[in-house]
C-alpha cells in the first residue's frame, strides 16, 4: 500500500475554485487597460493585502497573526524564508499579470500545464508520497501531451519554463516554515508592497495615472478581491492535500486558460496544438474520475 495523506474533500474544493478564479483574473486584466504588466502586479500587490487582513478580522485570526510575527522574533531562519517565498510569488503573480497583455497567455498556459509534473516529482522525491493507478495514468497522459511540445518546438518558452519550475520550491519553503496559509500569506504581500509602491512610484501617470478614471475605483478593488479569494484557496488547499495530487488538480486551470487564451483573447489554435493539450485534457477527466471514486470510497492503491 503506497504511502498517501488522506484525500479532503475540502481541499479538492478548494483547489478547483482557486483554478476557476485564476482563469478569470486572467481574463479581467483585459479590463484594466492602458495598465501593462507591471503596473498591474503593483496594484494586484497594493489591493490584495488589505482585503486579506479583511479575511483575517471576519474570520478572527488575529491572534494566528500575531503568532506567525512572534515566531518572526524566536526563528531567524524564517527571515531567510520569508523574502525567498515573497520573491518567488511576486514573479508568479507578475508574470500571470503580465502574459495575458504579451500575448504569452497560451505559454504560461503550457507552464501551467507542466507544473502539475514537476509538482508530483518533487512531492514523490521530497516527501515519498506516492499516486493511485488513475492518478499515474493521468501523469502519463500528460507527459504525452507535454513531449509532443518538446518535439514541436524543440523548447519551451521562458514563461513555461518559469511557472513549471518557479512554484514547487515556493511550496516546499510554505511546508517547511509551517506557516499558517492566511497569516502567512499577510506577512508575504508586506514583504511585496513596498517593491510595488516603488514600481508605480517610478511608472509614475502611466501607473498611478489611471485612478483619474472613476472606473479603476471599482476595476482595481475587484482585482484584489478576486486575487484574495483565488490565493487564499490555494494556500489553503496546499496545506490539506498531498503536493502531488495538489499537482494533479493543477490542470483545471490551464485547461481553462487555453479555453480563455482561443476564444476571448484570440491567440491562434492548430492542429498540433490539439496534440499537445488532447492528452493533457484526458489527465484532467482521469483525474475528475479519481478524485469521485476516491470520494465514494470505492477506490483501492495500487
Amino acid at each position: 500500500m503506497p504511502h498517501s495523506q488522506p484525500l479532503s474533500g475540502k481541499g479538492v474544493m478548494l483547489s478547483v475554485l482557486a483554478s476557476v478564479l485564476f482563469a478569470l483574473l486572467s481574463g479581467y486584466t483585459t479590463l484594466l487597460k492602458p495598465l501593462d504588466g507591471l503596473a498591474i502586479y503593483a496594484w494586484r500587490v497594493l489591493w490584495t493585502l488589505p482585503g486579506v487582513l479583511l479575511l483575517v478580522a471576519v474570520r478572527g485570526q488575529w491572534s494566528s497573526l500575531r503568532g506567525q510575527l512572534a515566531r518572526l522574533r524566536s526563528e531567524p531562519a524564517l527571515w531567510l524564508a520569508l523574502p525567498a517565498m515573497a520573491a518567488l510569488l511576486a514573479t508568479q503573480l507578475w508574470l500571470f499579470m503580465w502574459a495575458p497583455l504579451h500575448g504569452q497567455a497560451m505559454a504560461v498556459s503550457m507552464g501551467y500545464f507542466l507544473l502539475p509534473l514537476t509538482m508530483v516529482l518533487t512531492g514523490c522525491l521530497l516527501y515519498g508520497e506516492r499516486l493511485y493507478r488513475l492518478q499515474w495514468l493521468a501523469v502519463a497522459c500528460a507527459m504525452l501531451g507535454v513531449a509532443h511540445e518538446l518535439w514541436l518546438t524543440r523548447a519551451f518558452a521562458w514563461p513555461t519554463l518559469l511557472v513549471a519550475i518557479g512554484y514547487p520550491p515556493y511550496f516546499v519553503l510554505r511546508r517547511w516554515s509551517k506557516l499558517e496559509p492566511v497569516s502567512g500569506f499577510v506577512l508575504e504581500l508586506a514583504a511585496m508592497s513596498p517593491v510595488a509602491l516603488v514600481l508605480l512610484w517610478q511608472l509614475g501617470e502611466a501607473g498611478w495615472g489611471v485612478l483619474a478614471e472613476p472606473r479603476f475605483w471599482l476595476l482595481l478593488p475587484g482585482l484584489g478581491l478576486i486575487s484574495t479569494v483565488a490565493l487564499v484557496c490555494y494556500l489553503v488547499a496546499g496545506r490539506l492535500l498531498p503536493l502531488g495530487l495538489l499537482g494533479i488538480l493543477g490542470y483545471v486551470e490551464p485547461v481553462l486558460l487555453f479555453v480563455l487564451a482561443v476564444t476571448l483573447l484570440g491567440e491562434p489554435l492548430s492542429a498540433d496544438s490539439l496534440l499537445t493539450y488532447g492528452p493533457i485534457w484526458l489527465a484532467v477527466l482521469l483525474t475528475g474520475v479519481h478524485t469521485l471514486l476516491h470520494q465514494r470510497g470505492s477506490l483501492r492503491a495500487a
